[in-house]
């Protein structure tokens, strides 16, 4: 269940945004207030493949771990002179095994115990979204249900963005709301609860600036409520508090070079919660035009502070715990790259990513935990435009 939550893909309109942001050159996001001008369908398939663990690291279990594949479907469409609809339906099949607990190994170093490699999940999530656009803005409505095995969440998200009175700024705005039940299924490994729920709201406000014709800034700031059932069942001993408040800001900055007909990007994100976790993200992209292809390398770095609950040992003297590597002290660097080509009104897309995750490349200090992640992600994708 929670491997799926974290490796959901970005919805409709967190593409659309990220789009605008990368529009070359820069001030061709400013003119995005209309809908579009065709009806656009795609088809997107990605696989994620975990590293399997190290043997030293495995006291018992097998060292396999997730493998999932992710297969994408959406539609866009005009609706009018001033409305588009868009639906978007995504199913992601995982199978593999995650660690269990951390106990001691004969070497008395701490070691992993593996939950077994026949866990077996399905999710399947539908999303509408409809647009209105006017002169100066265009405002967003998104209703989405995802369900699987052990999990179901039904979210509403509603954006905003508008113009200065010469375009060269706009605001945004949004808001979103997501209540899930938890339901674990008890055949995998030991849990204890039946059915729990988690409410989860969100607000954003953010801001992008255009410098001149080639450069464009924007800068944002969000705020995340989670409420209820937040501890993890699959996890021995796992108790978390059944509240979560998470503050991110976060800054990008794009420059398109006329002479290279490329464009350099780079981002930052500062991320605060009050389970006592600090993170920072930074990454450098290029966007290399070549006539009707984009080539776009990128490198990421991300570290952060262990939670004030983690230990890699349980410690059943304290109200919070939990072994999870997720919340640990850890550093992460990415290097992938992405291809997208358009061949009249279709377009062909392709990515691949490599990332790989390491205690001592953390900025901040903490205990190490046996179970970080290693991973390969590949993505392709073809669509379609046409009025």
């Amino acid at each position: 269940m929670s491997k799926l939550i974290m490796l959901r893909t970005d919805s409709r309109l967190v593409r659309s945004l990220g789009a605008t942001l990368t529009a070359l050159p820069a001030y061709q996001s400013a003119l995005a207030d209309a809908p579009p001008a065709f009806t656009e369908v795609g088809l997107r398939y990605s696989h994620y493949s975990e590293d399997s663990l190290p043997e030293e690291r495995v006291i018992f279990g097998s060292p396999s771990r997730y493998d999932i594949d992710v297969t994408q479907l959406w539609i866009e469409a005009p609706v009018g002179g001033a409305w588009s609809i868009a639906l978007d339906v995504q199913n992601d099949a995982m199978s593999g095994a995650s660690p269990w607990f951390v106990g001691l190994g004969l070497d008395g170093e701490p070691g992993v115990i593996m939950s077994g490699a026949s866990i077996e999940d399905n999710r399947v999530e539908v999303g509408v979204t409809t647009r209105y656009f006017w002169a100066d803005g265009n405002a967003g409505l998104a209703i989405s249900h995802s369900e699987e095995d052990d999990y179901e969440a039904l979210s509403f998200a509603f954006d905003v963005a508008w113009n200065s009175a010469d375009n060269s700024r706009t605001w945004t705005a949004s808001a979103s709301s997501s209540n899930d039940n938890v339901s674990p299924v008890k055949e995998r490994i030991p849990v204890f609860i039946d059915e729990e729920s988690l409410n989860t709201q969100s607000m954003y406000f953010g801001v992008s600036q255009i410098l001149s014709q080639t450069k464009i800034v924007r800068i944002g700031l969000s705020y995340t409520q989670s409420e209820g059932y937040l501890t993890d069942p699959y996890k021995f001993a796992d108790r978390r508090p059944d509240t979560h408040d998470k503050w991110t800001l976060s800054a990008g900055y794009r420059q398109f070079m006329v002479n290279m007909d490329a464009a350099l990007q780079a981002d930052y994100r500062y991320y605060h919660d009050d389970w006592g976790t600090d993170s920072h993200t930074i990454e450098i992209g290029w966007h290399q035009n070549l006539g009707k292809h984009v080539l776009a390398p990128y490198l990421r770095y991300y570290t952060q502070g262990e939670a004030d609950f983690f230990s890699p040992i349980a410690d059943r003297s304290q109200p919070f715990y939990a072994d999870d590597y997720r919340l640990s002290s850890y550093g992460a660097l990415t290097a992938g790259v992405r291809w997208t080509v358009q061949f009249g009104d279709w377009g062909i897309e392709a990515q691949a990513e490599r990332y790989r995750s390491n205690n001592d490349w953390s900025l901040f200090d903490g205990d190490a935990a046996p179970a970080l992640v290693d991973f390969w992600r590949a993505t392709v994708g073809l669509s379609w435009r046409f009025d």
